[in-house]
């Protein structure tokens, strides 16, 4: 019997490994999701932080606390602002109270008996004036006044029919606006109120945090950004030569090759890359001169991609088992 060298024993060895883990041949691609960021509509400080980069968050967790002084204070100036223009309304609404309309009585009364006076003085004085018993300026002071008072009267009179009728519906529709101006203006204010809370906008993992406790946050800056977890699709890259091989709609079988596990899935896009665009296959195969074509494929209904990381490569091959 021939006896076996060491080097042969390692020769074997190493062949008996390499075809355990023998690679799956196809199209290498990449496991992609839709990217998020989440911003804040209005300037703030962070005073706490609920999340940390890594974490699977759902829609509507709480990621970060917000400290908006300018916004609580226009909060309660609207608060303030509404209280007073209801309280405009109700009063427009239901007229003049029993003490403002005794109040304006006494004062009719008042102007009343100035005005009989001063008609009665006005009388006398101008007989004595037709008669030359009087000069001129006296009978003209005494007219003023008799003009004055008679003035004074029917503003107070007029003032009076109009609390006893009660108000105008224009001065009433007029109430009804501002009352309802201010309660916009307090809506407003509660919206930027709640924007304190900044919330994830749909279930995602968080993949960077830019700012953190203490720091400052402008409109519109990405304060977090991640991927969406339930929309996952896959992306592989092909040379001219070999995408004529699928059309949109044919169904693939994706394999992850490290995982081992398969999944049933759909083309639904084919498109050029740009000369320079970036390659989702790590080496493709492709000459210089030709184009380079993107397909995007999606999971079928059923499939459970959730627990594939993004990123993650995978392997695309068609129903019929070629490459």
């Amino acid at each position: 019997m021939k006896t076996l060298h060491f080097w042969q024993f390692a020769m074997i060895a190493l062949l008996a490994v390499a075809c355990q883990n023998k690679p799956i041949e196809g199209i290498q691609g990449k496991v992609k999701r839709d990217a998020l960021m989440v911003v804040s509509k209005y300037p703030g400080r962070i005073i706490e932080m609920y999340a940390i980069e890594g974490q699977q968050v759902n829609k509507g967790d709480t990621i970060m606390l917000l400290d908006m002084p300018e916004v609580e204070a226009k909060l309660n100036q609207a608060n303030g602002a509404v209280s007073a223009a209801k309280a405009q309304y109700q009063m427009a609404l239901h007229g003049a109270t029993n003490e403002q309309l005794e109040h304006v009585m006494a004062k009719l009364d008042a102007v009343t008996e100035q005005y009989n006076y001063a008609q009665k003085s006005y009388e006398r004085i101008n007989n004595m004036f037709k008669d030359s018993m009087v000069s001129v300026q006296q009978h003209d002071e005494v007219y003023m006044k008799y003009q004055s008072a008679k003035a004074q009267y029917n503003g107070v009179k007029a003032k009076y029919e109009e609390v006893k009728k009660g108000v105008r519906d224009e001065k009433v529709q007029m109430a009804l606006g501002t009352y309802e101006r201010a309660k916009g203006a307090l809506e407003e204010a509660q919206v930027a109120y709640a924007e304190r809370f900044i919330v994830a906008p749909q279930n995602m993992t968080i993949e960077t945090i830019a700012l953190h406790e203490g720091e400052l946050v402008l409109p519109g800056y990405g304060i977090a950004t991640g991927y969406r977890l339930s929309e996952a699709f896959f992306r592989f890259t092909v040379s001219e030569s070999r995408v004529g091989e699928f059309s949109i709609g044919d169904q693939v079988k994706i394999i992850s090759p490290f995982t081992r596990q398969e999944y049933q899935a759909r083309i639904v896009s084919i498109k050029q890359l740009t000369r320079y665009a970036d390659v989702t296959s790590a080496f493709p195969e492709y000459e210089l001169s030709e184009s380079v074509y993107e397909l995007k494929a999606s999971p079928m209904q059923g499939e459970d991609v959730t627990e594939l990381l993004t990123n993650i490569s995978v392997i695309l091959k068609n129903q019929s088992g070629n490459e």
